[in-house]
């Protein structure tokens, strides 16, 4: 039985329009609520979704609300997508000004005017630190914080000196990959650079199993590359937030290959960037990164060959000027002892003449005295006599020239030894000194494979690295 008269829903509808519009026109309000359902049309600009406000801590849906965004709307949630790198998709949480409305087919709806981009940074902030906590507290061994600077296992990793052999891991259309290559190619210094790519998506949240199974591959692909190269770049700025996620960052910061990053934010580091070795900006400065490391090194290198060239050149005059101030010595020594047994034989031979004279003036007092028994003895013992003069002259006479004969040949003697021991007449003859560790050395002990030495021949020095050491009997130059 009706109690009242029935009214077209289309008379309802247009009452419940005009009530809303009376209570909501002109108004607008700023509400927190998550994001689902959400479609957009690309072509005309429109987002539609539903706002639901979920029960805390159960995930129920309280209330839920149709909603859309257009114009101005969409205008500022394509600013909204920039400024912080998130995508307006399902499952975000925002803070959204809104205006009220109802539509007589639609229903009640709600349209977006403007969004809150410090709310969803702050969200998007404490989501990443909430992940840095977990990282610290679930990897104590692999991660650490001093201050404000992240320590990891692979940020502690030593750099090879030269960064050549490189597993790059990007989107092959990614134009940052491109400017990346073309600035290792185009190096001044004319460095070459082995690539491997291990190409994946690099943008979208759920593309960190991507890149995380790439970091696999390398991994498993047993080589032994210099570094890791992660980069994106190219396009518009948006969500970074595959960066920041648990896993990936977990890996980076274990993985056992120096990990540099090009991520390509400018505006803050991700958590990649964080637990990575070495931290860039953009590929481009990737690039840079390794070309200076390398650059570094081969100054360190030209450095060394200067200092070393210098040095052996100081050793060089060091030892020359001792080896002609023994070389003098030698002669001096020498001259010395020659002018010493020169005194010592022209003594020697004015004792002899002395000797000789007295021997003979002895003699011809005996012959003086004796001369009387010779007058008066036969002419036999003259002879006999005669015959012992000249026996005895003739004596004198041969031990003189025995006697100078050999001083002569003691000195002759002594003067060659000194020749044949001088350095430089054991250099002409084909001998050689050796040096090691800028010391004359005559034992083989000191001297090892991979010893540097330096061998001095008659007029060449030669530097030389030993590469093998044999035994010998040291019977070959016995004579």
């Amino acid at each position: 039985m009706l109690i009242t008269q029935p009214i077209k829903l289309s008379d309802l509808t247009t009452r419940i329009q005009q009530v809303i519009t009376d209570a909501f026109a002109g108004q607008t309000y700023w509400i927190i609520a998550d994001v689902t359902n959400h479609s957009f049309y690309r072509e005309k600009g429109y987002h539609y979704f539903d706002l639901v406000e979920k029960k805390e801590g159960a995930g129920d849906i309280v209330a839920r609300v149709p909603a859309m965004a257009w114009g101005v709307g969409t205008t500022r949630i394509r600013e909204f997508e920039f400024v912080t790198g998130q995508q307006f998709r399902n499952d975000i949480n925002v803070l959204v000004k809104v205006a009220v409305s109802y539509h007589q087919i639609y229903g009640l709806q709600i349209s977006v005017q403007d969004i809150d981009v410090s709310f969803t940074i702050g969200r998007l902030e404490q989501q990443k630190q909430e992940t840095l906590l977990k990282l610290l507290a679930e990897n104590p061994d692999t991660i650490q914080k001093i201050g404000e600077q992240y320590y990891t296992k692979n940020s502690r990793l030593p750099l090879n000196p030269v960064i050549q052999k490189l597993a790059v891991i990007s989107s092959n259309n990614s134009a940052g990959y491109q400017d990346f290559v073309h600035t290792l190619d185009n190096n001044p210094f004319g460095y070459q650079f082995i690539m491997h790519n291990y190409f994946t998506a690099v943008q979208g949240e759920t593309n960190a199993e991507g890149i995380l199974q790439r970091l696999i591959d390398i991994f498993n692909a047993g080589i032994a590359y210099d570094a890791v190269i992660i980069i994106r770049g190219g396009g518009a700025q948006t969500d970074f937030l595959l960066f920041d996620t648990y896993k990936l960052g977990r890996a980076v910061a274990r993985f056992p290959i120096p990990v540099i990053t090009g991520i390509g934010h400018q505006k803050n580091e991700t958590i990649v960037d964080l637990m990575a070795h070495s931290p860039t900006k953009t590929p481009t400065k990737a690039a840079e990164f390794i070309i200076a490391h390398n650059r570094g090194f081969e100054e360190k290198i030209i450095n060394l060959q200067k200092t070393v060239l210098i040095k052996s050149q100081q050793l060089f005059s060091t030892h020359f000027q001792a080896l002609s101030a023994l070389n003098t010595a030698i002669i001096n020594q020498a001259r010395t002892m020659i002018a010493t047994h020169k005194d010592e034989l022209t003594g020697y031979n004015q004792l002899v003449v002395n000797e000789a004279r007295a021997i003979l003036y002895n003699k011809q007092r005996e012959l003086l005295a004796v001369s009387g028994q010779v007058l008066s003895k036969p002419k036999i013992m003259v002879a006999n006599r005669r015959n012992d003069l000249q026996n005895l002259v003739g004596n004198l006479q041969a031990f003189s020239r025995i006697y100078f004969q050999k001083k002569q040949a003691y000195i002759a003697h002594h003067e060659t030894v000194f020749r044949l021991v001088s350095p430089v007449n054991i250099l002409k003859r084909g001998f050689a000194i050796v040096y090691h560790n800028g010391k004359v050395t005559a034992s083989p002990d000191a001297i090892t494979p991979g010893s540097n030495i330096k061998v001095l021949l008659t007029d060449t020095e030669i530097n030389a690295t030993v590469i093998a050491k044999n035994t010998t009997d040291g019977t070959e130059f016995n004579i």
